[in-house]
C-alpha cells in the first residue's frame, strides 16, 4: 500500500472492526499501533511467569463477542475461533460457604435460587436479542425491538440502579449474584450504569452463548481480525506511536481507536474549539489493578460449583460490595476489594501446561493507584477458597497506574475508557448527535469511549466505519462473512 485511504490509530477490537469493514469495502487501510503487539484489550501474551503459560492481558471472558452483531456477521467460528462455553457462566461465593451460581440453564438457576428464583427470572429472563439491541446500540437511535422488552429492561435498570434494588429479593444470594455482575462497571452501588451492565450481562449468561472463553485466549479473536484485514489488502504497523498529527500518514480519513484525550493530544488546535472543549471534559473512571497468577492446581473453592464457573465475582454480600466500591470512589483502597477471577482451564485444557495453569484476576482500586494488590487479592480469594495460597506458584501485579503502559486507553487504570455514569452512557464521548464524528472533517473516534461503551464487541468500530464509508460515497455496508 502506497497511500492509504483510511488510517486507523489503535488496534483494539473496535479499531480492527473498523479496519476490517473498510478494507472489505475496497478501501486501502493502514492500522497504526503503539505497542509491539496488536489487539489492545484482546491480547494473550507470555508474561514470562512460567514456561508455556500465556495470560490474557485485559479481557478474558467474552459474552459480548458472542452476542455482538458485528462478530455474528464476521463469523468467528467459521474462522477457527472456538468460543468455549462453561456450564456455569459466573458464580458468586458468600462468606458462610454458600454461593450464587448462574448456570447457563436459566431454569436450573431459578431452581437453585429458591424463594428468589421467580424474581430472578422476571428480571433477567428476557429475550437476549432484544436486550442486546437496547444495550449495545449507538445510544442515538431507537432500536427495533418488542416495546415490551425495552420497557422491561428500562424498568429493571431503574429498580436495580436505585435504593429500590432490595425490594425484589427475599434472600441474600440473588442480590449478591446480580451485584457482582453490576460491579463490572466499577462505580458506586447502586447506580444506573451498574444496573444496565448487570442486566445485560446476566441476561446473556442464560442465552445460548453464555459467557464464553476463546480457546487459547482472547488473542484468538484479534488474530482472526488481523488475518481478514490483511487478506483484503490492509496492513498493520506496530511500534508506531502517534504523538501528533505529523506522525500520521496522509490519508483521506482517520479513525481513532483511542480515548478522547489522545485524540485531542494528536490533533490539538486542528479540532473545532467547542468540540475540543467537550472532548477535554470527558471523564475517566475508577480503576482496576491486575494480578496474574500461575497455579499448580485448581482454586480450592469451598463451594464446589464455583469451580465450574468461567468467571467468579469475589465480593461477598451486596452490602460488602457497596462498601468496597464506595471506598474506591472516595479514593481509598478497600481491605477486601471487589475482585474478578477467571480460570480458563475450566473449559480450555490447552491453557494448562505441565500441571500449571494461569489465573486471571482484577481488583477495583482508586484511579491512578500504584499499589501492588497481590496480597489483598490473595487474602480475599482465600476467604472463599481456604488453601488458595498453597496452589500459587508465582504471580505478578500490574498496578492501575501501569495499565496504560500496555494500553494507553486505560487512563489511570480505567479499563472502561471512561467513567460509567448515566450521563456518559448516553452522551459518550460528547452530546453530539453523531458520537463517532470528531468535529473535524474526515476524523472519527471509535473506541470504548464511544457507544456502546466497553467490551469486546467491535461495535464502536463497526458503527464508525459506516460513517467513514459515506465519505467515499459508499452507502452499503460490506459483507463480513468468510
Amino acid at each position: 500500500m502506497t497511500r492509504p485511504d483510511v488510517v486507523v490509530v489503535g488496534s483494539g477490537p473496535n479499531g480492527l472492526a473498523a479496519a476490517v469493514t473498510l478494507a472489505r469495502a475496497g478501501l486501502g487501510v493502514q492500522v497504526l499501533e503503539a505497542q509491539p503487539t496488536v489487539g489492545g484489550g484482546a491480547r494473550t501474551l507470555d508474561l514470562g511467569l512460567a514456561d508455556g503459560i500465556v495470560h490474557d492481558v485485559c479481557s478474558a471472558v467474552h459474552p459480548m463477542a458472542w452476542a455482538s452483531p458485528f462478530f455474528r456477521a464476521f463469523g468467528l467460528a467459521a474462522r477457527g475461533v472456538e468460543l468455549l462455553v462453561p456450564e456455569v457462566s459466573y458464580a458468586h461465593p458468600l462468606p458462610d460457604g454458600r454461593a450464587g451460581i448462574a448456570y447457563r440453564d436459566l431454569a436450573r438457576t431459578v431452581g437453585a435460587l429458591g424463594v428468589d428464583g421467580a424474581a430472578w427470572r422476571a428480571l433477567v429472563g428476557g429475550a437476549p436479542a432484544d436486550v442486546v439491541k437496547v444495550a449495545l446500540g449507538d445510544k442515538r437511535s431507537i432500536p427495533r425491538v418488542d416495546p415490551r422488552s425495552a420497557v422491561r429492561f428500562g424498568l429493571g435498570v431503574l429498580e436495580q440502579g436505585t435504593r429500590a434494588w432490595d425490594r425484589r429479593f427475599v434472600d441474600d444470594v440473588a442480590p449478591a449474584l446480580l451485584t457482582g455482575v453490576g460491579a463490572h462497571a466499577i462505580s458506586r452501588l447502586p447506580s444506573l450504569a451498574a444496573a444496565g451492565t448487570a442486566l445485560l450481562l446476566a441476561t446473556l449468561a442464560h442465552g445460548d452463548g453464555g459467557w464464553p472463553l476463546p480457546r487459547g485466549g482472547s488473542g484468538a479473536i484479534t488474530a482472526a481480525l488481523v488475518a481478514d484485514l490483511e487478506a483484503h489488502g490492509g496492513t498493520v504497523r506496530t511500534d508506531h506511536r502517534v504523538r501528533g498529527h505529523r506522525d500520521l500518514p496522509i490519508a483521506h480519513c482517520y479513525v481513532f481507536d483511542t480515548t478522547p484525550r489522545t485524540l485531542v493530544e494528536v490533533l490539538g488546535e486542528r479540532l473545532p474549539p467547542r468540540t475540543r472543549a467537550a472532548l477535554e471534559a470527558f471523564r475517566y473512571g475508577d480503576a482496576a489493578a491486575k494480578v496474574d497468577f500461575v497455579l499448580d492446581g485448581p482454586v480450592p473453592w469451598a463451594a464446589p460449583d464455583v469451580g465450574r464457573a468461567g468467571t467468579v465475582h469475589v465480593g461477598g454480600t451486596r452490602a460488602e460490595m457497596v462498601r468496597a466500591e464506595d471506598a474506591v470512589a472516595r479514593g481509598d483502597h478497600a481491605d477486601l476489594p471487589m475482585t474478578l477471577v477467571s480460570d480458563p482451564t475450566v473449559v480450555d485444557d490447552s491453557r494448562q501446561v505441565h500441571g500449571r495453569r494461569p489465573l486471571w484476576t482484577y481488583a477495583h482500586v482508586p484511579k491512578g493507584s500504584s499499589v501492588d494488590v497481590t496480597e489483598a487479592v490473595t487474602r480475599h480469594i482465600e476467604r472463599y477458597a481456604p488453601g488458595f495460597r498453597d496452589v500459587v506458584v508465582t504471580s505478578r501485579c500490574t498496578p492501575a497506574a501501569h495499565l496504560s503502559h500496555h494500553d494507553e486507553n486505560y487512563v489511570d487504570g480505567d479499563i472502561s475508557a471512561g467513567a460509567a455514569t448515566i450521563g456518559q452512557l448516553f452522551a459518550r464521548p460528547t452530546r453530539r448527535l453523531d458520537p463517532y464524528f470528531s468535529g473535524r472533517a474526515g476524523v472519527y473516534l471509535c473506541s470504548a469511549s464511544t457507544p456502546p461503551g466497553p467490551g469486546v464487541h467491535g461495535l464502536g468500530g463497526w458503527f464508525a466505519a459506516r460513517r467513514v464509508l459515506r465519505e467515499f460515497g459508499i452507502s452499503t455496508m460490506p459483507r463480513l462473512a468468510p
